[in-house]
């Protein structure tokens, strides 16, 4: 049983869309144990400055992950591996591991020493609390996840190329893991550097799944001194798509800094709602962008570009479909869903407002951020790497001067300010002003959507015309489910008013079920494709690879 549980749990996923439901289905448990994690969060601190400077204190560590250890990333070694030989491979990887450890090693040496003056510079008010010293103590334990993250981006370029897509869902859900277990277990004993602990074992868990694929494949890396023949080629590619991720990383980054300055649980609020748009844009957008890259680098060569435009359109017009009705179902239920996942504890009811209504505008932006995932793989695997940096710099510049502009201006127009938060039911909630940012990080994103399709336009043809029919069809199974919750719910809440959590959870779900078959039937009525493709990849995969415990 063991036996044949462990070779379905290894079996290479081909299908694109097989691969792509499958990553979902696997990364819904990780997005699930993610949302545990936020509950534990929220119980115990609420918005609170605690937790502001726990999620402060990763800002500089993911900022060194993006600019360091994504020059080694899977996003380029992938095309590079796709099809080399064993022994061009096991090279390769050598030098990379060998390459990312001594790089940012002395980096992270570096930043740990300048630590407590990098953070006066951007969160003065946050160092100077009676938690200064536990965030720089945090912020220095949390530089070395950006060392083992990036070993296993470098192992999971292997995972990815021999298509062990359920490995690489794993390692996620073992990272919350270890996160929940810093919360849980270690906190009560050290206090927040104990939820530090459990980011690193997260991390090394992260890391230590995929160490069987390597050695199956006979690719355990060996340290050498890196050589500049075989990182150069790799440095040239990586650093356009590293540039683009430190822009989006920076903007993160400059947002927390402005949240910070705004008032105690700013950042905790902003964090909690990007944390739950998090979920759909995994469960759609990334899965879809992981399983299609494997492929789009294969059929990346010129002979092979009707293949290259057929897959990226076919991955592209599945991410808008569910992104449309997942995007609808959620800014219906947001305050059903905030208050099901965070409400407990020192969480109160303006922080729900607060999380629904930033949660509600980041959703918008749902398809657009799929797209860009996908899209700028695409460009990275036909080696376009210059152009999603570009289109990053446009909304950044975009996102900065809308967060930067909007809080100088809505602190000088507060009837402005009143009405922006009377659109979201929180005009008269304290620390409403954070739906700028949110709106700030929403507009850039569809800025740099719409110029990634505007680029493919010349390079595969039809490619954006392929998407015209899946966006309306899409859009109105959106309004047909949005509608019918709406009613659902006003009929329900005359009959049982939402005093309970079980009142709130059992109304969202009957709604949240609602909105689905009203989707699913209008997909069905207008005989969309992509709701007939889901129907047979989920068909296949409950056919052929759900483990059989029967036997042993």
């Amino acid at each position: 049983m063991v036996r044949n549980f462990l070779r379905k749990f290894a079996t290479p996923i081909r299908g694109l869309h097989q691969a792509a439901y499958l990553l979902a289905m696997l990364t819904l448990g990780s997005q699930v144990l993610a949302l545990i994690r936020d509950r534990i969060f929220a119980h115990v601190f609420g918005a609170s400055t605690p937790l502001d400077i726990y999620y402060a204190a990763f800002k500089i560590p993911n900022l060194m992950f993006v600019l360091v250890a994504s020059l080694t990333s899977a996003y380029v070694l992938i095309p590079r591996i796709t099809n080399a030989s064993q022994e061009e491979t096991k090279e390769l990887i050598s030098h990379a591991v060998s390459f990312l450890l001594i790089i940012t090693g002395v980096i992270a040496i570096v930043v740990a020493i300048f630590t407590p003056e990098i953070l006066t510079a951007l969160f003065p008010r946050l160092i100077a609390s009676s938690y200064g010293d536990t965030f720089v103590l945090l912020a220095r334990l949390l530089l070395l996840q950006p060392i083992l993250l990036g070993l296993s981006g470098i192992a999971a370029s292997v995972t990815q190329v021999h298509r062990q897509f359920i490995i690489f869902s794993f390692s996620s859900i073992l990272y919350n893991i270890g996160i929940i277990i810093g919360a849980v277990v270690f906190y009560p004993y050290v206090g927040l550097i104990g939820i530090g602990y459990g980011v690193i074992l997260g991390s090394v868990a992260f890391l230590a799944i995929h160490i069987p694929v390597l050695w199956k494949a006979k690719l355990m890396p060996h340290l050498m001194w890196p050589s500049r023949a075989v990182m150069m080629p790799v440095m040239r590619e990586s650093i356009p798509r590293t540039l683009a991720l430190g822009v989006s990383s920076v903007v993160v980054l400059l947002i927390t800094a402005l949240a910070a300055r705004v008032g105690s649980g700013t950042i905790s609020v902003f964090t909690f709602g990007t944390n739950l748009e998090s979920v759909p844009l995994m469960l759609i957008g990334t899965s879809y962008a992981v399983a299609a890259f494997p492929i789009l680098s294969e059929l990346a060569g010129d002979e092979k570009r009707t293949e290259f435009t057929k897959m990226l359109s076919a991955s592209s017009r599945h991410i808008i479909v569910w992104s449309l009705i997942v995007a609808g179902i959620v800014i219906v239920l947001r305050a059903h869903i905030v208050r099901v996942i965070l409400g407990s504890g020192h969480f109160n009811w303006n922080d729900t407002r607060l999380v629904a209504a930033v949660l509600a505008i980041l959703v918008v932006a749902l398809v657009a951020q799929g797209l860009v995932f996908l899209l700028s793989r695409a460009f990275y695997a036909i080696q376009y790497s210059w152009r999603p940096l570009l289109y990053q710099l446009v909304g950044a510049t975009v996102s900065i001067l809308v967060a930067g502009g909007g809080l100088w201006y809505l602190h000088r127009a507060p009837i402005v300010l009143s009405t922006v938060g009377a659109l979201f039911r929180v005009h008269d909630v304290p620390g409403n002003i954070v739906l700028i940012f949110a709106f700030a990080i929403m507009l850039g994103q569809i800025i740099i959507a719409v110029l990634l399709l505007a680029s493919f336009h010349r390079i595969a043809p039809g490619f954006n015309r392929s998407l015209l029919r899946p966006f309306v069809q899409g859009l109105l199974a959106a309004v047909v489910a949005g509608y019918l919750m709406r009613i659902f719910l006003s009929f329900a809440g005359s009959i049982a008013p939402l005093t309970t959590l079980v009142s709130v959870f059992t109304q969202g779900v009957i709604a949240g079920m609602v909105g689905l078959v009203g989707a699913g039937v209008t997909l069905y009525l207008l005989r969309n494709s992509e709701f007939r493709d889901m129907r047979r990849a989920v068909h296949h995969f409950l056919k052929s690879k759900i483990p059989t415990f029967g036997a042993s």
